[in-house]
């Protein structure tokens, strides 16, 4: 049975190879080819993929994804859908379906957003209540750095805070939406951000995400 970490990886790698090498992404200043060496890196140099973390190693890290970024473009991609190494943790389905899941998902749209002729995917109920069930466990971290309180809710009512604060804005969306919102895409979300406007636009302009 497909995992939908594994069926995030084929989409991420298919809108990459349609988009082309240069194609702009939702993440600041990365190309698509940008893009994909990061999510090769990721998981198959974890000796370089600690920079993700550990602010001291970022240079090398840098330095490695860019040595990835001058490989072919196909290869890359060849190596996004064929996924990590035998020996890589990622290679591990739990794992995998528990580190990759919102990876792809979000590294997708990255994609997917920043065509001129973008449109909405439909997101089935199931991959849904996957997306909310990741977003619950992690919302603290990715709000950790909001200037105001944070709440993020479901059209259900379902909510999670992702930060404490005063004042609050409460931001309405599906999970998938939620999600980019929470991990940085507040611009590309399509949700409703509620409460003092001078808060909510310190939420839009708040630094989210791992």
């Amino acid at each position: 049975m497909t995992t939908h970490a594994q069926r995030e990886r084929l989409l991420l790698a298919d809108l990459l190879e349609s988009a082309g090498p240069e194609a702009p992404t939702l993440c600041e200043g990365w190309t698509a080819r940008d893009l994909a060496a990061h999510v090769v890196v990721r998981e198959r140099r974890g000796d370089a993929a600690a920079g993700l973390i550990v602010p001291q190693l970022a240079a090398r890290l840098e330095r490695v994804r860019g040595e990835y970024a001058r490989r072919p473009y196909e290869e890359l991609i060849q190596l996004i859908r064929t996924g990590p190494p035998r020996l890589s943790p990622f290679a591990l389905k739990q794992l995998d379906e528990a580190s990759n899941t919102v990876e792809f998902y979000v590294h997708a749209e990255d994609v997917r957003r920043a065509q001129p002729d973008w449109a909405p995917r439909e997101i089935d109920p199931v991959f849904a209540d996957a997306l909310w069930s990741r977003l619950e466990r992690v919302a603290r971290v990715t709000g950790r750095r909001s200037p105001v309180g944070l709440v993020l809710r479901r059209p259900d009512g379902q909510t999670v805070v992702a930060h404490r604060g005063s004042p609050v804005v409460t931001v309405t969306g599906s999970p998938a939406e939620l999600t980019l919102f929470a991990f940085g895409r507040q611009d590309a979300a399509d949700v409703v951000a509620e409460g003092d406007k001078a808060a909510v636009g310190a939420a839009h302009a708040a630094k989210l995400g791992l």
